[in-house]
């Protein structure tokens, strides 16, 4: 392949990708707490040398993405169990293997067990990183701003955890809305010190439907334009070598 056709190629890959996350956004625009990622692109410059007439050459090559932890909006549900995170924190669940993932995702309700858990059956953690047990006979349950639940006829029963992340950038996906921290290191979660419990009302997706279907058309055009750009190189190598064929 000569050099447009690499070029191209690398801004067809990353569009590709941009593509994927874009996608993404825009199907969890309705999913609570969710909070969009962003592509991070940067040029990657091949020195001119003799193979290519001194020239420079720039590649599009990829730099990671980065997740968006802008406030959303909050909807009242009327739901005593449900809560919103109103601030900088990140609640935390009990994830397959044991883990510990963070997420924003306030739709809970209790097992037949008396655990608190998301809609989806995640194990909601308090404080000190321990599921929550709801005692049966709690009676209307009570949650203050700094995440303690109470129940009319037991008092105080836990806190829910909710924790600033540090170095948010360097969480993975997880899915439903979930972050975890797969590589060792880095500054540990603490307690959040900035941040609210709303009882009754959920955090919506900070995702902007209309900003992402506009970078998801602006993407798709950037993408065809690399596979017609390299369709083109190649169209052009083939007549070259067809026309050296008639030569000969």
């Amino acid at each position: 392949m000569d050099n447009a056709t690499y070029v191209a190629l690398s801004l067809a890959q990353s569009m590709r990708r941009d593509l994927d996350v874009t996608s993404n956004n825009i199907a969890n625009a309705n999913t609570a707490g969710f909070k969009g990622e962003h592509m991070r692109f940067e040029s990657y410059v091949h020195k001119g040398g003799a193979d290519n007439g001194g020239k420079d050459i720039s590649f599009v090559a990829e730099a990671g993405s980065w997740t968006d932890d802008a406030q959303g909006a909050l909807t009242q549900t009327g739901n005593a169990l449900d809560v919103a995170v109103l601030g900088t924190g990140w609640m935390a669940y009990r994830v397959e293997g044991n883990q510990t993932a963070y997420g924003r995702d306030g739709r809970l309700t209790v097992d037949a067990d008396g655990t608190l858990i998301t809609l989806s059956g995640i194990p909601v953690l308090d404080t000190g990183g321990s599921p929550i047990s709801i005692p049966q006979g709690a009676g209307d349950i009570e949650i203050a701003r700094d995440g303690t639940m109470s129940g009319a006829l037991t008092g105080p029963i836990a806190r829910i955890g909710v924790f600033d992340l540090p170095d948010l950038q360097a969480y993975d996906r997880l899915g439903d809305g979930l972050l975890i921290r797969r590589t060792p290191g880095g500054t540990p979660p603490a307690p959040a010190t900035r941040t609210d419990v709303v009882q009754g009302s959920i955090e919506n997706s900070n995702v902007q439907p209309v900003v992402e279907m506009t970078r998801l058309m602006e993407v798709q055009r950037a993408y065809e334009r690399a596979i017609s750009l390299m369709n083109g190189s190649d169209e052009l190598r083939q007549d070259t070598l067809s026309r050296l064929g008639r030569v000969s």
